[in-house]
């Protein structure tokens, strides 16, 4: 049987490819099994630095694979799209969408979960859910704190389709671009990561994922002892004597 996701590694970038195009990159329970997979592999790599996640085919993802899910009976038997959500999200690495297809539904919410995404222009995407007698329950988490709510009420309840410029504008992916543009737009992107530090890329998506569920006195305590542990850190006196001294920092090497 077919690999349904491929890895591959270079130069520090780790990319992960949604290889199940006949059946449009559905999320089976073994595309998430791999994809899991991948992702902890990218993880566990010291030499990765920044992720890539794209597709074959002319599909992202279509979302969950409904011939299997019409097969359970148990709720507890449903793959768990969770856990790859939660490992980008906790994963100090940046994660780069490079979606050259159509996103739907539970694929929908996999590219709202990348950190920075492009996809192409053309590309329909839509919470279809609605239409099939189901909610976006669970990308709802990934994408409700990036939509106005006014937009994600109307999105969710009519389930229809819009485009990749569309989908850029409710604020799901970062960048929507001509499909001939679409490579050098990944690459620009992941070229600016590189340049950062791989300890201060963590601290930027904690940042973004923490700091929406704390007091704002909370806030103010912990990004403050945040930047003192960066200022005094290896990284961070690397970082600010290579700019003092108009050299590229250590990790640029």
């Amino acid at each position: 049987m077919a690999n349904k996701v491929r890895s591959t590694v270079d130069r520090g970038v780790a990319t992960i490819t949604l290889a199940d195009p006949e059946r449009r990159n559905v999320l089976s329970a073994l595309l998430i099994t791999e994809l899991v997979t991948a992702i902890d592999q990218a993880e566990a790599d010291e030499t990765v630095r920044v992720v890539v996640v794209t597709n074959e085919g002319g599909t992202f993802c279509a979302g969950a694979d409904l011939s299997e899910r019409s097969a359970i009976d148990d709720a507890d038997d449903v793959p768990d799209l969770v856990e790859v959500f939660r490992r980008i999200r906790q994963s100090p690495k940046p994660f780069v969408g490079r979606i050259s297809g159509h996103a739907v539904a539970g694929g929908m919410g996999l590219a709202a979960a990348m950190d920075l995404s492009v996809v192409v222009d053309t590309a329909k995407f839509g919470f279809t859910e609605v239409r099939l007698g189901l909610a976006p329950a669970v990308i709802s988490v990934i994408c409700l704190p990036k939509m106005r709510p006014a937009e994600a009420a109307a999105a969710f309840l009519r389930g229809n389709r819009f485009d990749g410029i569309e989908a850029a504008r409710l604020g799901l992916v970062t960048h929507a671009v001509p499909a001939e543009d679409l490579d050098t737009t990944v690459a620009e992107i992941v070229a600016d990561l590189m340049a950062g530090g791989p300890a201060a890329l963590g601290a930027c998506k904690l940042l973004t994922t923490r700091l929406p569920t704390l007091t704002e006195d909370q806030a103010f305590a912990w990004t403050g002892q945040l930047s003192a542990e960066l200022f005094t850190s290896d990284e961070g006196k690397e970082g600010m004597a290579a700019y003092l001294a108009k050299r590229p920092p250590s990790w640029l090497g």
